[in-house]
């Protein structure tokens, strides 16, 4: 399974729109969770609607946070929607079985074998998150939490019995404030998180739909050179439930 976690406390203001990217993402089988930081301020209800569209559109969940909440948040949203992407999954084969649109509408004793079932691929499942983190002027006050939600969140993916990888990036990654930097390869080590923020440079701009289009593009060159590694001439995907 592959998501994209976008942490932003603003309106994107440079490039494709984000919603669009967000979309793009979800054809390609990449959920998309948003996480608006605010810190005694408010994102406003243009950054607050936009934060809920890209979302919608990437097919994953969003939340307005205060800083104290973000660690807890992006757990959170990582293992949740790796269930609800799973019971989407489940439930088109009960329709395709069973003629049955949801869980709820099974008998209780296939019910709990189904839910039973959903629990383990959950832990189970490979997964993959590209964490992307708006480095705009207005986050720098809020990077000590992003730093500790990715320490907290990598030690959840360790938890769990499944692979688990994490990639970070931030944006906008140059001076021209059109793409994001790749700051950690997929791991699962945590000692290379300490390496990230010391060398963040922040800018005022934010061009949240390139970033998120520059993630996706990671993901096609990883897939792409996985598959040539295993002879499936890019026809296979990791996203199997």
């Amino acid at each position: 399974m592959k998501q994209i976690l976008l942490i932003t406390d603003g309106c994107s203001n440079v490039g494709v729109s984000p919603v669009v990217a967000a979309a793009h993402a979800h054809s390609e089988a990449i959920t998309v969770n948003v996480v608006g930081v605010i810190d005694r301020s408010d994102v406003g209800e243009f950054g607050a609607t936009e934060i809920e569209e890209i979302a919608r559109a990437g097919g994953g969940m969003s939340r307005l946070v205060n800083t104290k909440q973000l660690s807890q948040t992006v757990q959170m949203m990582t293992r949740k929607t790796v269930v609800q992407t799973i019971q989407h999954a489940v439930q088109k084969e009960l329709k395709q079985v069973f003629g049955q649109t949801s869980i709820e509408s099974l008998p209780p004793e296939k019910r709990s074998e189904v839910v039973r079932v959903i629990d383990e691929l959950g832990e189970s499942t490979k997964l993959r998150v590209a964490l992307l983190i708006d480095a705009s002027a207005s986050m720098k006050p809020k990077l000590q939490a992003v730093e500790e939600a990715i320490r907290d969140l990598m030690l959840s993916l360790r938890s769990r019995q499944g692979e688990s990888e994490l990639a970070v990036f931030h944006f906008p990654g140059s001076g021209y404030g059109d793409d994001c930097t790749l700051d950690l390869d997929w791991t699962n080590d945590l000692s290379g998180v300490q390496s990230i923020f010391p060398k963040l440079q922040m800018r005022g701009t934010t061009p949240t739909g390139p970033a998120i289009m520059q993630v996706i593009d990671f993901y096609r060159q990883g897939d792409y050179r996985r598959d040539s590694r295993d002879g499936t001439d890019g026809m296979m995907s990791d996203y199997v439930v």
